[in-house]
């Protein structure tokens, strides 16, 4: 049978999701630890995979197993053989041809700015502390020019292993929260580093140092070395995965709660 999990997890110790040849990746972790629970080794497949120091509150993976346990027991099982900084949040039967990546029409991201003059101790893998002033409503407004379907090879990395940098971009949000600067964004799929470097632009915007329309110069310009530069993965969470409302998986959580 084939299962679907929720998973979160601080990615701060991690060389992103994707099992390593030198590193640790948080799928290696996973698959160990409900490996020990079925008896049995297996391999996860998840929604999208982050990239080193990159978080998620609501990652989606699949794995297909023989062995029977309740959901309490791979929930239990599980998390007592995974890290503290892993977690299992839900598991879920689903049907046979199920695909945590491609059965997902949309996910989305948080990416948190810390906008003070000083750096912060306590949120310094959750957040990028940029000093200068933002404007954020100003990044907002150069945001939108991003949305739609659009190519965006000015925001990928050069590394990027997609066949294709078109992208439908569903909505983007730019927010002012005390000294944070919030951007939720959502997408069919983003690209390698899209979401950094869509921020990297936009930060560039919000100091003045570029005009506001300088992100739609950009993305028509579908030139990496044109945009701004990445932001650091340590402000970057996974937030949702939306599937089809007939598979009934469980909800993300909210984000708020990762916002100070």
């Amino acid at each position: 049978m084939r299962l679907a999990v929720g998973i979160e997890y601080d990615g701060t110790a991690y060389n992103g999701w994707q099992k390593q040849k030198s590193g640790i990746g948080i799928q290696e972790r996973v698959e160990d630890a409900l490996s020990a629970v079925a008896d049995h080794p297996l391999e996860v497949t998840c929604a999208g995979r982050t990239d080193a120091g990159v978080h998620a509150s609501a990652q989606v993976a699949h794995f297909d197993t023989d062995s029977r346990r309740s959901a309490r027991g791979w929930l239990l099982g599980a998390n007592s053989n995974l890290p503290d900084d892993i977690a299992v949040t839900w598991v879920a039967d689903v049907p046979d041809d199920f695909h945590a990546r491609f059965s997902a029409t949309a996910r989305s991201y948080r990416y948190r700015i810390l906008n003070r003059l000083v750096r912060s101790a306590l949120h310094r893998q959750r957040a990028w502390w940029v000093h200068q002033p933002l404007d954020s409503d100003r990044m907002h407004e150069a945001a939108q020019a991003l949305l739609g379907e659009h190519d965006f090879s000015a925001f990928r990395a050069a590394g990027c292993q997609a066949s294709t940098a078109m992208r439908k971009l569903r909505s983007i949000r730019v927010h002012r929260d005390g000294d944070w600067v919030l951007i939720d964004v959502t997408a069919n799929a983003f690209l390698q580093h899209m979401v950094r470097n869509v921020t990297g632009t936009l930060a560039a915007i919000g100091t003045g140092d570029e005009e506001v329309s300088w992100a739609e110069e950009v993305l028509a310009g579908r030139d990496r070395r044109r945009a701004g530069v990445a932001a650091p993965p340590q402000g970057l969470m996974l937030v949702a995965v939306e599937y089809p409302a007939a598979l009934r998986l469980p909800p993300p959580p909210e984000p708020v709660h990762f916002a100070p």
